[in-house]
């Protein structure tokens, strides 16, 4: 796609226009303030609808986004690592608002209270519904992460979402945490439920014994006569990130050459547009835009960024739009292609938040999973306590609820030094407001979820952290893998961002003391990697974190207090709000 330097401050203005409207719907009734919101002018011939990262919540949430999301290198003070009003400047966002609040962690607690919950299938079904019927011939695209997140997903081994995805009309998806339910089980849902109605696309996912590829790597679908190519990008870690015996016989990885053998074969069959669906990350996807022709968007997941305006990306042949829409089901992104002479000639972006007492509830998605939700409502409703201060997960590193998780693991297994993933997936819970078993599941439901307590000395400590750190901050983005630093409790340390491996982590300490790098060191963490850990007969975390939810004075928790390390270099930062 190429659009001159006008043409592209026209368009990046464009695509700030419903943030820029949204300040003087702050203060209407959820009526006006929804018809500000959602009343988007059609543009265009080719319309493609945007989730991903919903990580199973069907029902509506909190979920607060972070005020720290750093950029090192040629990646400080750009999008997507921008938080606060750093991002809203950069959106023309006025503060207050309600799209400000989607957006941001600014006052959270006291937004949280007055636009209500956000996200929700039957929510989310109406806006879906409200778009394609404006916009007709548009396809819901899905990014993936979508069949884990939750306890219903868990107990039904992903068929809750799969149902709930086909109602809502998912055209074409993508995966990563989906392979975690094994091969086997993917290859039932995508030949079975998904046959004829769904297409899972992934050009990066092939056999390991002779390269074959898995899925379809792209499809063609026409939209208003328009050949449109999407293209899917599996999550290209998923064997490190993710325990790989679930995925034994198969290989990922970015394949940036393959991806372009896949561009050019589809341009050779007439696709004028050309999207990939992409659960990357978005740093990744940015060089990946820089370094694959003839992509018109990458529509994005995996790394949570919420963006309200689409970045474009130069390469040899002209600009590629890239997008993130959020997580946990509180973004719809619309992207509108005005496609003439059989090429994208303009287009207009949007990210619309789903504000769940602003869009009415869709009844047949409403009827649908209250039907799921019915045989577990009751254990899944459980108050396992209430929580006296804010509780969140999102942020480079750490949030109070996972502080809660490590607090539990210190006291119930008794170690010394407890290590919770930097998961981004999990909502957010007001003050006064219960800990259900609901909400701990919706923190830690995985299918390799145990508990366990080791024994590691001082350097293999470090040097867990040095991995996980250069994982987040490594220059290149194609070595990190989008997930957030391990959370720690008992242990205390500092990090330096733009140290090189190996030299990011010090001054660790334990009750004061420095660490001794020979000496052995009980730590407990969950969700291990090893397949041997199945089999070693442990708890799952969310029953050591309920043991220790129910031993709390007066069924109370306190405000947690969190560990976070001493930064000593990146500051200051528009990624970063102490």
């Amino acid at each position: 796609m190429n659009l001159t330097k006008r043409e592209f401050i026209q368009v990046m203005g464009a695509g700030t226009m419903a943030g820029m409207s949204m300040g003087q719907f702050s203060e209407a009734s959820a009526a006006t303030a929804a018809h500000g919101l959602y009343d988007i002018p059609k543009f265009g011939n080719v319309s493609f609808l945007h989730m991903t990262d919903c990580h199973a919540q069907l029902k509506p949430i909190y979920f607060r986004e972070p005020s720290i999301n750093m950029g090192i290198g040629s990646m400080q003070g750009n999008l997507p690592h921008l938080v606060g009003e750093h991002l809203l400047k950069v959106a023309k966002i006025r503060p207050g608002s309600a799209e400000a609040h989607a957006l941001t962690y600014l006052d959270y607690e006291k937004a949280a209270n007055r636009y209500g919950k956000v996200g929700g299938f039957a929510h989310l079904a109406t806006l879906v519904k409200r778009m394609k019927a404006s916009r007709p011939g548009a396809l819901l695209l899905d990014g993936g992460d979508t069949w884990q997140g939750s306890g219903t997903s868990l107990w039904t081994n992903g068929q809750d979402m799969v149902d709930a995805c086909k109602l809502l009309g998912v055209d074409v998806m993508t995966g990563h945490w989906e392979f975690t339910l094994g091969m086997e089980r993917v290859k039932e849902i995508v030949e079975k439920d998904f046959a004829g109605k769904v297409d899972f696309v992934a050009q990066n996912v092939k056999t390991n014994d002779f390269g074959d590829p898995v899925f379809k790597p792209y499809v063609i679908r026409e939209i208003n006569g328009v050949p449109c190519a999407i293209i899917g990008q599996a999550f290209p870690y998923t064997p490190i990130a993710n325990p790989r015996y679930m995925v034994a016989d198969w290989a990922f990885g970015i394949q940036d050459e393959n991806m372009q053998l896949m561009v050019n074969e589809a341009r050779g069959k007439g696709a004028q547009v050309v999207v990939v669906l992409s659960h990357n990350g978005m740093d990744v996807d940015l060089k990946m835009a820089s370094r694959v022709s003839g992509i018109d968007a990458i529509m994005g997941g995996h790394t949570h960024d919420g963006m309200p305006v689409a970045t474009l990306v130069s390469n040899k042949s002209g600009k590629t739009i890239v997008t993130n829409a959020g997580s946990n089901g509180k973004f719809l992104g619309v992207l509108d292609l005005d496609v003439k002479d059989k090429k994208v000639s303009d287009f207009r972006y949007k990210l619309l938040p789903v504000f769940s007492n602003m869009l009415p509830a869709d009844k047949e998605m409403d009827a649908l999973i209250t039907k799921i939700r019915a045989p577990y409502e009751a254990k899944l409703s459980e108050k396992l306590g209430i929580s006296e201060g804010l509780l969140y997960r999102r942020g480079n590193f750490n949030g109070t609820g996972d502080q809660l998780l490590v607090d539990a693991l210190l006291d119930v297994q008794g170690a010394e030094i407890a290590f919770s993933p930097g998961f981004r997936w999990g909502t957010s819970l007001l003050p006064g407001q219960a800990i259900t078993r609901e909400w701990l599941l919706d923190m830690t439901a995985t299918t390799y979820s145990y508990a366990t307590v080791t024994e590691m000395t001082g350097e293999t400590i470090k040097t867990v952290l040095e991995d996980v750190c250069d994982n987040l901050f490594n220059p290149d983005p194609y070595y990190q893998q989008g997930g957030d630093m391990v959370r720690v409790g008992g242990l205390s340390y500092s990090c330096n961002p733009l140290g090189k491996i190996g030299t990011r982590i010090g001054d660790m300490r334990l009750n004061g003391q420095l660490i001794d790098a020979g000496k052995k060191y009980k730590v407990a963490g969950w969700a291990p990697v090893a397949e041997e850990a199945r089999n070693q007969g442990n708890k799952q975390v969310w029953e050591v974190v309920e043991t220790w939810l129910k031993t709390q004075p007066g069924g109370r928790v306190k405000p947690r207090k969190l560990n976070a390390p001493k930064i000593t270099g990146g500051l200051p930062n528009q990624g970063y709000v102490g």
